[in-house]
């Protein structure tokens, strides 16, 4: 069964009311937020930089390629 207010819309402009309340009290990162953001990421690039430098890593990279290129132009 549907409820009067439902049918009248008044359920849906409440909600979107809520919805826009939460959204406008949201004021975006905190500054500690932006400081763990950017310890993960710097975390993160010198995980990178280690796996990229290594000699295992850079093999599979030249022999990922190596294959794709003699694939592509025989």
């Amino acid at each position: 069964m549907i409820s009067s207010n439902f049918r009248s819309g008044q359920a849906m402009r409440d909600l979107r009311r809520r919805a826009r309340a939460k959204l406008a009290a949201d004021d975006g990162l905190s500054t500690a937020e932006y400081a763990v953001g950017t310890v993960a990421v710097a975390g993160l690039g010198g995980v990178l930089i280690k796996l990229l430098t290594s000699d295992e890593v850079r093999n599979l990279i030249w022999t990922v390629l190596s294959n794709a290129f003699q694939a592509l132009l025989g």
